[in-house]
């Protein structure tokens, strides 16, 4: 089972006001509006044809542009430091999502919206997949992680999972008394991975396979729906698995959450690399080859 013990409940306000406070520090959005402006009116006021980044300002433009892509890229380093004030981790954070914006605007303009079927285009189409998987991710950050707290009510992954044990003890000892087929079903629900299936299942938190549901399903029959750990056999198994569903409902919703948090990265990080390649084969076709 894939899951981890991580911190509890009990921060689950401090959890989305850390992953939320990069976004509320407003100097490097200020910083990132006074380049998109300064760039715009840069554009506008060259007087060479802007039919091509081939300009004063588009080799400008295309420069700063560069540079920026190369130090969004430090992030990754900077995260493995600890420091604190004007270049805390949360600092640096803040820079890099608004001056990571400010790049559509920058490298648009570079291009003075001369797009085709090119090397060039190719460089900036790879950096606005860059940018947007970014602005996915920056969601994701403001708004799951404290969904997840408040789906965990005051528990940590480690204690779910032991609650998920302990219905499965619990079911093993009902399950003694009822009929074989019945017997049969509890023990497919005992057996099986409830977190199995591909990345889609775990995306969706749709687990169509799911033997707990089958199982609760088939003894539906017998009980008439009526769940009741009382002194029928059936009717305890029965709120025994209805339990159990509820449980893997959260741990489901948790993992569910946690990919997200980490899917965007798959398409983010290998897309960054690509795009500093395309951008450095670009610079090279500029200057050696044009």
């Amino acid at each position: 089972m894939a899951l981890r013990a991580t911190q509890t409940g009990r921060v689950r306000v401090r959890a989305g006001e850390g992953h939320q406070g990069y976004l509320t520090k407003l100097l490097w959005a200020k910083v990132a509006a006074a380049l998109c402006l300064v760039a715009i009116m840069l554009y506008v006021a060259d007087p060479a044809p802007q039919s091509s980044g081939g300009t004063a300002f588009g080799y400008a433009s295309g420069t700063l542009a560069a540079g920026l892509m190369l130090w969004l890229t430090m992030l990754g380093v900077r995260k493995r430091a600890t420091t604190r004030g004007r270049w805390s981790l949360k600092n640096w954070t803040s820079a890099h999502v608004w001056l990571g914006l400010s790049l559509i605007v920058i490298a648009t303009l570079h291009s003075a919206f001369d797009f085709g079927w090119t090397l060039h285009t190719l460089a900036y189409g790879l950096m606005i997949v860059v940018i947007l998987s970014g602005l996915f991710g920056v969601i994701m950050y403001a708004t799951i992680p404290a969904k997840m707290s408040a789906n965990r009510d005051e528990t940590t992954e480690a204690q779910m999972l032991e609650a998920l044990r302990s219905i499965d003890r619990q079911l093993d000892d009902a399950a003694q008394p009822i009929d074989r087929e019945s017997a049969g079903r509890v023990l497919a629900s005992i057996n099986d991975d409830p977190f199995g299936g591909g990345v889609w299942n775990r995306l969706t938190g749709h687990y169509p396979r799911c033997e707990t549901a089958a199982a609760q399903m088939a003894l539906k029959r017998y009980t008439g729906g009526r769940a009741d750990a009382g002194c029928d056999p059936l009717e305890r198994v029965d709120a025994l698995l209805e339990k159990k569903q509820a449980l893997l409902a959260r741990m489901r919703r948790h993992m569910q959450w946690k990919a997200l948090l980490e899917i965007w990265l798959y398409v983010h990080v290998p897309v960054t690399f690509a795009a500093l390649a395309a951008v450095t084969a670009h610079v090279v076709a500029v200057f050696f080859f044009w």
